[in-house]
């Protein structure tokens, strides 16, 4: 049987209803945790990443174009939305100071235990970013991976650029389901 992941990207308060918040991120929250214990109870292993910041995250080249600052390591807005963090439980939470995560597809492969095609799902926030961000990182080490994307548990910073980004994952075969 194929390991199968599902990476939860950045469900954490300052995206959903903190200072990057948006109606179409608390629209997701019920369903993306629906879908985590749905899958959690498949027998996926379920990874999370958390956006994080310092204090002078203003001062960062990421900080110069978005300057709001949000998911300061340690405050209310980096925490995990608590709906989502109750269907996490114990998953592995993975820190990640950009977009995506560089050190996932190491621990994927890791924890796939050297199959170079396991099954990839992702969720989260924001699609036009670090999904997108994580999603492509993980095709480019896992070109042979079914990698998939729920379009439904994901919102951008914008629709439009949640289709864009969707539209972009698209281009790249990673299917949006």
């Amino acid at each position: 049987m194929k390991k199968s992941f599902l990476i939860v990207v950045d469900m954490q308060n300052d995206f959903i209803d903190g200072s990057l918040g948006s109606a179409e991120a608390q629209a997701i929250v019920s369903p993306a945790a629906d879908l985590i214990r749905k899958k959690r109870a498949e027998g996926y292993e379920v990874i999370a990443t958390l956006d994080t910041h310092t204090d002078e995250y203003l001062s960062t080249r990421e900080g110069k174009y978005l300057p709001v600052e949000h998911c300061i390591k340690g405050s209310e807005g980096w925490q995990l939305n608590p709906e989502i963090k109750d269907a996490l439980e114990e998953a592995l939470t993975l820190e990640k100071p950009t977009f995506g995560s560089v050190k996932l597809p190491g621990i994927v492969a890791e924890r796939a235990g050297g199959d170079p095609a396991p099954v990839i799902e992702l969720l989260g926030l924001c699609t036009d970013i670090c999904v997108v961000s994580n999603a492509m990182l993980l095709k480019a080490a896992f070109p042979e991976a079914d990698l998939r994307v729920h379009a439904a548990c994901c919102a951008g910073v914008t629709p439009q650029k949640h289709e864009a980004a969707l539209e972009t994952m698209r281009s790249c075969q990673i299917d949006i389901i």
